[in-house]
């Protein structure tokens, strides 16, 4: 079994299957031995923009010489026509070979259309919209709230399709362990406690009722539940009056959670609760579970008694980052205090006490960072192995910024942040760009920090500091130029590594760079760039399908989501589906060595018929697997989902 990073590394499922995949019109025929090749076309079933690039893809069994498509509108007019590429972008896998580009961009009349290719090969696409951008992009940040709202727990949860209900009440007084020991980390065994749980001594109860859901189970991170809260409130502060009012109640909710979190009068911030996996094979204290290792919906904890699920349900424990008054691992401390900064600075403009006691909690957190001598590995889950951090400076730089313009909102002096972040900027373009390039992510903030660091210095007039805007803009550029060579040579125009985790909220972690990128410089030039990654992630990719829940014809129907699955999730949208969630997206075939394995106790078996339709789209390197049993490629979690809500926001605030 491999390791899991995302959270349920117990042995899970076998092949995936999907009941409407036909729906999409996407697997209507079968490859024969006729000499005809087999074609399928993928489009982007959310949609295009009037000005967008558009392209679509032909996926073929084998060479195809000529032929032409049509775009046909709802009532069968052919609207626009061209020839389908003949020179080949692929190949992709030896069952689809050749993979050839459709271009449409002269279509900009808003509708609903589909594409009709015909000549030496049939086929049909799935339905498409051209329409705005408050449309296209508005309802993906609505949707993605969604998400959020159903990961709420604690007392105040939304019923919604889900029929949501109150769970975890008694952590409302939790008792703090000591971090326990794991494994080495080497294997998957990292995962499991190599030593008992123990109470932290003269440590007080502590209330860390409500917040979300971190993933598919019922654990809270702060580490995630910060990043969340961060893109939310970089959200609604992107979209202003266009922001749908949920993203701005759930923002303060994930607000007063991490006000929980963070004891300012002890100089606390605890970690998580809960714990994922039990000591099974524990010899001094008696066995326990862990959260992962029972399926259930999370107000059952309330009721279970089993003596093995005491630190899973009903008792869970609380960990801290840091003993109280010590120094915290500077990326938890960065993001932590970002997000109170954040909540300041869209506080200031009608609560300005609100603002004032969150930006005294920012600072005073801020302060209480370890850029001396930052742990090894660095702090942001027990185990780490779950979310292995290795930068820092990105975090402490976003800290800095938004404390700076969180200052500068409420007339504070913002000039000791603007000179920390500056500087962080400095460490991270001269360490962490050339030994651990990323894109904007759960692991890597720098390219939101950047950004919000360009208005920072501009609101104190520009400043010298240890970085310009134009070092700023340069290094956004950097990241952003990295994924469009890697799309120039994918068949798909792809910049994410399907063969690594998390390639979903890396590639919409490239929308918004391109977005925040745009309205910083007024350049265009990677507007086509951005556009192709959205079609990626919303099926104009070899699989056919759209990675979010709910968007689209065809979309993920089995996520490994505990709540989702015991709910039903095997109908359309707009029932009981965990709408707006966003998984991890295809994945390293050796994170699928030894199969899926059985369904765990309580699992709803989906899909119910065990057929998996996406396999023949798989490389010999990735796969994509939509089964409950899937964690390596179909669970959701917030970071990823809101990736997927700062993508939107950060290009409807560019057009």
């Amino acid at each position: 079994m491999a390791l899991s990073l995302r959270s349920r590394p117990i042995s899970l499922a076998a092949a995936a299957g999907l009941v409407a995949i036909a729906a999409a019109g996407s697997l209507s025929l079968s490859i024969t031995a006729h000499a005809t090749p087999i074609s399928l076309v993928r489009v982007d079933q959310v949609g295009y923009l009037p000005s967008d690039a558009k392209h679509a893809y032909l996926m073929a069994s084998g060479s195809v010489g000529h032929a032409t498509w049509d775009v046909v509108d709802r009532l069968g007019k052919v609207v626009e026509h061209g020839n389908v590429a003949t020179s080949n972008r692929g190949p992709w896998n030896a069952t689809y070979p050749d993979v050839y580009d459709i271009t449409f961009t002269k279509l900009t009349k808003l509708g609903t259309y589909h594409l009709h290719v015909h000549g030496d090969v049939t086929s049909d696409s799935p339905s498409f919209d051209v329409e705005s951008a408050s449309d296209l992009y508005g309802q993906l940040v609505k949707d993605g709230v969604n998400f959020f709202q159903i990961q709420r727990d604690g007392n105040d949860v939304i019923k919604g399709a889900l029929n949501r209900q109150p769970a975890h009440l008694s952590d409302a007084s939790a008792t703090v362990y000591n971090t326990p020991d794991f494994n080495d980390t080497t294997s998957d065994d990292s995962l499991v406690p190599g030593s008992p749980l123990v109470k932290l001594s003269g440590a007080p109860k502590v209330n860390v009722d409500g917040g979300w859901y971190d993933a598919a189970d019922f654990l809270k991170f702060t580490h995630t539940a910060a990043f969340g809260d961060v893109v939310l409130y970089a959200s609604q502060r992107a979209l202003g009056s266009a922001a749908p009012s949920t993203l701005s109640t759930e923002a303060a909710y994930g607000e007063s959670w991490l006000d929980k979190m963070w004891q300012m009068s002890s100089k606390t911030l605890y970690l998580q609760v809960g714990i994922g996996t039990g000591n099974g094979s524990d010899t001094v204290d008696p066995t326990f579970n862990g959260d992962h290792d029972i399926w259930r919906l999370p107000q059952a904890d309330a009721t279970d008694n089993d003596p093995l699920d005491r630190f899973a349900a009903k008792n869970r424990p609380v960990f801290e980052a840091a003993a109280p008054g010590h120094k915290i691992s500077p990326n938890l401390v960065g993001r932590v205090s970002a997000a109170f900064a954040l909540a300041a600075q869209v506080d200031a403009k009608s609560d300005k006490t609100r603002a004032e006691y969150e930006y005294t909690e920012a600072t005073t957190l801020y302060a209480m960072a370890d850029t001396a001598s930052p742990p090894d590995p660095l702090v942001t889950a027990d185990p780490e192995a779950y979310y292995p951090e290795t930068t820092w400076h990105d975090d402490m730089e976003l800290g800095a910024t938004e404390i700076a313009l969180a200052a500068q909102s409420l007339s504070h002096n913002a000039m000791p942040y603007l000179k920390d972040a500056a500087g962080f900027a400095k460490q991270y373009m001269g360490t962490d760009a050339k030994t651990d390039a990323d894109t904007f992510n759960l692991y890597d903030t720098s390219a939101l920090a950047h950004t919000d660091l360009v208005h920072a210095m501009a609101a104190a007039g520009n400043p010298s500091l240890a970085v310009g805007k134009a070092d700023l803009i340069k290094d956004l550029k950097r990241q952003i130029v990295a994924g469009d060579t890697h799309a120039d040579a994918d068949p798909f125009r792809a910049a994410g590594n399907i063969n690594q985790f998390d390639v979903d909220s890396h590639t919409f972690g490239w929308i918004a760079m391109e977005g925040w990128y745009t309205q910083l410089t007024g350049d265009h030039s990677f507007d086509g760039f951005a556009a192709a990654q959205r079609d990626w992630l919303f099926g104009a990719n070899a699989w056919g399908t759209s990675f979010m829940v709910g968007e689209g014809s065809l979309f993920p129907q089995c996520p490994q989501h505990q709540v989702g699955n015991l709910a039903g999730n095997l109908v359309g949208k707009g029932k009981a589906l965990i709408i707006g969630a966003v998984v991890n997206g295809p994945n390293d075939n050796s994170n699928f060595d030894g199969g899926l394995g059985d369904l765990q106790e309580g699992m709803r078996q989906c899909p119910v018929n065990g057929v998996d339709p996406f396999s023949s789209f798989n490389t010999s390197t990735a796969s994509f697997v939509d089964d409950v049993r899937s964690w390596q490629t179909d669970e959701p979690a917030l970071d990823m989902t809101g990736a997927a809500i700062m993508a939107a926001a950060s290009q409807l605030a560019a057009h």
